[in-house]
């Protein structure tokens, strides 16, 4: 099978990036695959739960169920140099993913990493890392680092699942910077309550998954592509992006089918090619 083509990869990506460095008005966004978006603002770059390595199509190529990739990899993740912020939203390896993770943070030795508390015993593991190292949130909590504001929002995937201490393990973050808020939200379904928790940040670019939830893929589901465009529109975001498809081929979704349905609910929205970035300001 031909691989999906990036927009753009490795140098001609990173010199893309590097290029908008001192760019002061609005902020700048690029889809690395699957739900890796990297955000740069100011000269300073959020990471959302990057997936840049083939390892869970080697785990899975001799079973039942092969994680076929569908694209190319966008990028090296030792060539992205200058990372403020990194987050995993679970412990799934395509948002934790130790063959991206460690290459990244060996070569930007002053990052910091955003996990669901929940989570900290399992990702110093998979990391090899000082328990202190991940800081920590949860939902209705936030911190300020590397320059942005960084909430914790809860994610069904497939339910609200917490620990003995009522921590989330699956997360969404909203994060602000300057006048602008984006929305990340991890994997997760539809649940009651998500519109109430979203609207008040006036999100300006949310990022919501299209792949779905089908029993027989026999992995955690997320929003469709219909509820993501919904989900959109009834929060009032500004521009919604979608992700978690195009990387393998049993878990995936035809972004065509957003589109319309972004269409018919009057829901602003940009379709991404792997590696593309856009000026949102």
């Amino acid at each position: 099978m031909t691989l999906i083509p990036a927009f753009q990869k490795d140098e001609a990506l990173l010199r893309d990036i590097q290029s908008q460095t001192n760019i002061t008005d609005g902020f700048r966004v690029w889809w690395l695959g699957q739900s890796g978006f990297l955000i740069q603002w100011k000269g300073r770059h959020l990471l959302f739960d990057p997936y840049l390595s083939d390892s869970l199509s080697l785990k899975y190529a001799q079973t039942d169920k092969p994680h076929v990739r569908m694209s190319e990899r966008v990028i090296d993740p030792s060539l992205l140099k200058s990372i403020d912020v990194v987050t995993s939203s679970h412990n799934h390896t395509d948002h934790l993913d130790a063959d991206t993770l460690l290459p990244l943070l060996a070569v930007n030795p002053t990052i910091q990493m955003i996990i669901p508390e929940a989570n900290r015993a399992f990702v110093c593991a998979r990391l090899q890392c000082a328990p202190e190292f991940p800081i920590g949130l949860n939902d209705s909590h936030h911190v300020e680092v590397g320059g942005f504001k960084i909430y914790g929002v809860p994610a069904a995937h497939n339910a609200l699942e917490r620990d003995d201490r009522g921590q989330c393990k699956f997360m969404g973050f909203v994060a602000e910077f300057g006048n602008y808020r984006v929305y990340h939200s991890g994997d997760t379904l539809w649940y009651d309550g998500i519109v109430e928790i979203l609207k008040p940040f006036g999100v300006d670019v949310a990022f919501l998954p299209i792949n779905g939830n089908k029993p027989e893929r026999r992995v955690a589901g997320n929003l469709n592509a219909e509820e993501a465009a919904r989900l959109g529109k009834e929060i009032g975001a500004k521009l919604v992006i979608p992700h978690h498809y195009d990387l393998f081929e049993f878990n995936t979704e035809n972004p065509t089918l957003f589109e319309n349905y972004a269409k018919q609910y009057e829901t602003p929205y940009r379709v991404l090619g792997i590696g593309e970035g856009i000026h949102v300001e």
